[in-house]
């Protein structure tokens, strides 16, 4: 049966993205990482405390005794709403504030409680990334070159003119061979994990996959803006440390087990926003002018699969007699 429109979070949530890239966007280039998080952080939880929701954070700043705000377990919102599960990060790529490099971005995900994978002890994981036209193609098990060709057959381009989004780590090196061995072309980024596997199903990016190991919470995280796009993540937990692994192993998850997007996100009824902090080809950043600061965001509803890119000018003057947020 046809159903009236429902509240779209997502258009709660990305003002709470855009007040976190405001407050973190003065630190950029001034080579401090923990003022730049801090000053987002305070942010998005101050924005957080105005939403009619009864949130519970399960991709977060980390476990409570190293994260005294938007920790892992801890309650956002007012507690009069939806029960969600909410994925933060304040800042995905602080080194990227910090030196003024391009693509940080603050992103917040909501879904319906108990739907968000819990990665637990994993910090870990082996993704690969596509968009909706080569989500059935792409095997996380299949080598590179097999991939690849799959990738350009459903995208109907050449492999010569395909972007691989990697990650520029040591732990890289043989897939970054393979890729130039089959004759890709690559880009690589020396973080910004979760805007690798966004770029990868947004339209207008001119990246058409990501590969490598990279953060799982941001996997999970990225898995609320995939589902809403209609692309896919295939993902392993690959443990970077024997300590990282021992853990997976006592908390009975299975490491060999391959991980959709469905898996990470279980629930359609996911909400996603990105607002760019720094400037990149992928979300703008955050611009001052002499009266106005104004911000980039991707906004996503995944029932729905409506992708917006929304541009607001905010008033600075008037937001510093009234708003709670220090910008």
């Amino acid at each position: 049966m046809p159903e009236a429109p429902e509240k779209n979070l997502a258009l709660d949530i990305v003002r709470i993205t855009e007040a976190a890239a405001l407050s973190s966007a003065r630190w950029l280039g001034r080579g401090d990482k923990e003022a730049g998080d801090g000053a987002a952080v305070d942010a998005m939880r101050v924005s957080f405390s105005t939403l009619h929701v009864d949130g519970v954070v399960v991709i977060g700043e980390g476990e409570k005794d190293h994260a005294p705000m938007l920790y892992n377990g801890e309650k956002v919102g007012m507690g009069d709403g939806p029960q969600l599960d909410v994925a933060v990060d304040p800042v995905e790529g602080t080194s990227l504030l910090a030196y003024g490099r391009p693509n940080a971005i603050s992103v917040v995900g909501v879904a319906p409680r108990g739907s968000m994978f819990n990665p637990g002890p994993s910090f870990y994981m082996q993704k690969l990334v596509v968009s909706r036209e080569a989500r059935d193609v792409v095997d996380l098990d299949a080598p590179v070159d097999v991939n690849l060709s799959r990738v350009a057959a459903a995208l109907g381009k050449q492999i010569k003119d395909l972007v691989v989004f990697v990650l520029d780590k040591p732990r890289h090196q043989n897939l970054i061979a393979e890729i130039r061995k089959v004759g890709a072309r690559i880009q690589l980024h020396s973080d910004g994990d979760v805007a690798g596997a966004l770029m990868a199903v947004d339209p207008r990016s001119e990246v058409d996959i990501m590969m490598g190991t990279g953060g799982t919470p941001e996997g999970v995280l990225a898995a609320c803006a995939i589902k809403g796009m209609g692309g896919q993540l295939l993902a392993r937990l690959d443990p970077q440390s024997y300590v990282e692994k021992d853990a997976i192993v006592d908390a009975g998850i299975d490491m060999r087990a391959v991980l959709t997007v469905n898996d990470l996100v279980k629930s359609d009824d996911c909400f996603f926003a990105a607002t760019g902090i720094s400037g990149g080809d992928f979300l703008r950043g955050v611009r001052y002018s002499s009266r106005h600061a104004v911000t980039h965001s991707l906004v996503l509803r995944g029932k729905t699969g409506t992708l917006r890119y929304v541009e607001s000018y905010h008033n600075m003057d008037r937001l510093a007699k009234i708003s709670a947020v220090n910008y």
